[in-house]
């Protein structure tokens, strides 16, 4: 199984237990109705939420840990000369 069918079979059986939940079809134990009503509808939100957060930390780490890789340092340096250098060579001002 793939990663994209294996996130579209999670996905998926996520999306039916919240929608039956959402629509009352089932009951979650030992929450009474009231609190359900609360919490069941914030959760797509607080999903969206916590992703961009995981999202913004790793890209974070990603930065930080940067200087950990000196040949992808030198590499993108020679990416940024020689984009700089096409740039040049096409009348564009960079500098």
């Amino acid at each position: 199984m793939t990663r994209a069918q294996r996130f579209f079979t999670l996905s998926s059986a996520f999306a039916l237990a919240y929608g039956l939940v959402f629509f009352s079809f089932i009951q979650i134990p030992l929450l009474s109705q009231e609190t359900q009503d609360q919490i069941i509808p914030v959760i797509p939100w607080w999903l969206l939420v916590s992703f961009g957060s995981y999202s913004l930390g790793t890209l974070g780490l990603g930065l930080l840990t940067f200087g950990d890789c000196p040949a992808a340092h030198q590499e993108l340096l020679h990416e940024i000369s020689e984009a700089k250098n096409d740039l040049r060579s096409r009348g564009i001002s960079v500098d």
